[in-house]
């Protein structure tokens, strides 16, 4: 029994050695926002998810990925659900208050996207017009404080929101513009267009529950895959140039 004790008590101090952030966590994501994060084949891919896999072998710990809407993943880390949300999520003042953020990783920005030969040049034609966009997201605040005249449709998929123009049931979609970019490059079958400037400058970071030990990790690793090369090359696989200077 003495035996089965001293084990007992060296394991526990094992695991109590153990921080809270080393363990197998679960990383939510929204796999319908290409090209960071979507689903090919079985598998998920994209620029997020190659840049938390590449910070998870810095860090030395293992996640399992956990799909779900956008609109779920800070409740998700509010409820102790997921460790980690990365799924394209703006860093905002009002989210701030919910959650932390990990340093920005991407430079963003909101696009409009219309179909072929219409009329409206920017947003300034959007007076009377259906504009689709994605619920939860920064597209729906800016359209509303920027866009009254506009009617508004939230969708909770944005490739929904992109059909609706395809179709010409709305007049125009307003979304994170790398998103647009690559919709009209590999689906829009040539029947969309981005119009105007590049929209309310934007950066994208990592989320976490408030006060999580994970911040400041992931903050030494993503800092360390952008001197040594890694980030430079995980951009470049994505978005085929290289990564802004900062």
């Amino acid at each position: 029994m003495k035996t089965i004790a001293v084990l007992g008590m060296a394991g526990a101090a094992m695991m109590a050695s153990v921080p809270g952030w080393a363990k197998d966590l679960v990383v939510a994501t929204d796999t319908a926002f290409v090209p960071f994060e979507f689903k090919q084949g079985d598998r998920y891919v994209g620029f997020d998810i190659d840049l938390w896999d590449a910070t998870a072998k810095d860090m030395g710990v293992t996640y399992k990925l956990q799909p779900m809407d956008f609109n779920g993943i800070i409740p998700g880390l509010q409820t102790h659900q997921v460790d980690v949300g990365i799924a394209g999520i703006t860093i905002k003042d009002e989210r701030r208050r919910a959650v932390d953020f990990s340093d920005p990783y991407y430079d963003s920005g909101l696009l409009l996207i219309v179909p072929k030969g219409s009329a409206i040049k920017s947003g300034a034609d959007l007076k009377g017009k259906v504009l689709a966009v994605k619920t939860g997201t920064a597209s729906v605040d800016y359209a509303k404080a920027n866009f009254p005249d506009a009617e508004l449709r939230l969708f909770p998929n944005i490739d929904n929101a992109y059909l609706e123009v395809q179709t010409g049931r709305a007049d125009a979609a307003l979304h994170d513009a790398p998103n647009v970019l690559y919709f009209i490059k590999t689906n829009g079958q040539g029947k969309v267009q981005a119009v105007g400037p590049q929209l309310q400058a934007q950066q994208y970071g990592m989320a976490f529950e408030k006060g999580s030990e994970l911040r400041e990790k992931v903050n030494a690793s993503l800092a360390k895959l952008k001197a040594n090369g890694t980030y430079k090359a995980i951009y470049a696989k994505w978005f085929g140039e290289e990564p802004p200077k900062q």
